[in-house]
């Protein structure tokens, strides 16, 4: 495989969470460097604190991929005298390159929230509050007989073809297909000025947005024809649902103390608050990575018994429990710190999919600032 450059991480970060479902205040994406950059060594972090920054700089890695922003708001001005200057002055001094996917990656399938309800033991759940849903396409193409099958492997590899929990999914009609070469074309079949009959197929098969280019560029690969006839039809299909938190159901009722300790062992942290009676039978449960403070209201809505989230307030306690719900506050980095491991995991997947010879590591020094007496 050719060099990877930075253009080529963001591409396949998009794959697993579109800038498109980030919430409109947030920022993510490519916030440092230069697309065209080459990527050899790439570190994976939840914050990117001067420390974490100068053990990149130590590591000697290209790029960082990060899942809280370095920058959220409007800079004025660059200079040594801020900690965002400085960090934003070391990462180009350095040629580093720093890439953040957030609230995309909190919602998308496969992202933060359904990788919390994974580690906390779920093998299924609900997206408790919806802001997006998936768009999917039909695409159709018309292929030569003896080489549908070819083309049918390249889309679904592509990322076609999937129904619900089905993958590979097409259909196929025979049929017959007329065309006549003119000058200066090159036909796989049939000469020029003559008018050709043949026989081919029509290949259909579903596909979601943001997977549609990349689709149609390995259909357009595989395929034989020099100019390919083919189609794409917005359906009214439902796809995916993105969204904020989860719900999920115990198989058996457990009381809240013991389930707090089963929690924070699951979550692998040294601590945990909680409130609400300890005696309380658990079965419904919502959740939340990073910071729940305001979700309490749509947890309980959703019919859950306590919410696991972090970073939530007095206040914001003393409302759930008045309202019924039990809260299980595991902390900001404690419910988001998995993301690392993960991001790093497909990372590496993907790379050796592609063939592309990339060091991937996790940052050593990106671990929870706060201690507890």
């Amino acid at each position: 495989m050719g060099t990877l450059k930075c253009q080529n991480v963001a591409g396949i970060l998009e794959e697993l969470a579109p800038k498109k479902l980030a919430e409109n205040w947030d920022n993510v994406g490519l916030l440092v460097g230069d697309g065209k950059q080459q990527v050899r060594k790439l570190m994976v972090c939840l914050d990117v604190p001067e420390w974490v920054l100068d053990e990149a700089v130590e590591e000697k890695v290209d790029m960082i991929v990060c899942h809280h922003p370095m920058i959220f708001s409007g800079i004025k001005r660059i200079n040594t005298d801020t900690p965002i200057g400085r960090k934003i002055m070391k990462l180009i001094r350095n040629n580093i390159s720093l890439y953040c996917l957030h609230t995309n990656y909190d919602m998308a399938s496969g992202g933060l929230n359904d990788l919390m309800a994974r580690q906390l033991g779920f093998a299924s759940w609900q997206t408790i509050q919806p802001l997006q849903k998936e768009k999917l396409y039909k695409l159709v193409v018309f292929v030569p007989t003896g080489h549908e099958t070819a083309v049918i492997e390249a889309l679904c590899r592509a990322g076609a073809g999937f129904i619900g929990k089905y993958s590979n999914c097409s259909f196929r009609t025979p049929g017959m297909g007329t065309f006549e070469p003119q000058e200066g074309a090159q036909p796989f079949t049939g000469k020029i000025g003559h008018l050709e009959n043949t026989e081919e197929y029509r290949v259909e098969t579903i596909v979601p947005e943001q997977l549609l280019n990349k689709a149609v560029k390995e259909m357009l690969k595989a395929h034989p024809y020099e100019e390919v006839a083919y189609d794409i039809y917005q359906t009214f299909n439902e796809g995916k649902v993105f969204g904020l938190g989860r719900l999920a159901e115990l198989e058996n009722g457990i009381s809240l103390s013991l389930y707090a300790e089963s929690v924070k062992k699951l979550l692998d942290i040294p601590h945990i608050r909680f409130a609400g009676d300890p005696n309380k039978l658990i079965k419904k449960v919502a959740l939340l990575n990073g910071a729940g403070n305001k979700f309490a209201s749509d947890a309980r809505f959703a019919g859950a018994d306590l919410l696991i989230t972090g970073d939530v307030q007095y206040h914001e306690l003393l409302d759930a429990v008045e309202m019924g719900l039990c809260v299980i506050d595991a902390g900001h980095y404690g419910t988001e710190k998995i993301m690392m491991k993960s991001i790093a995991a497909f990372l590496k997947g993907r790379f050796d999919d592609l063939k592309y010879q990339v060091e991937v590591i996790e940052s050593r020094a990106n671990v929870d600032m706060v201690s507890v007496l």
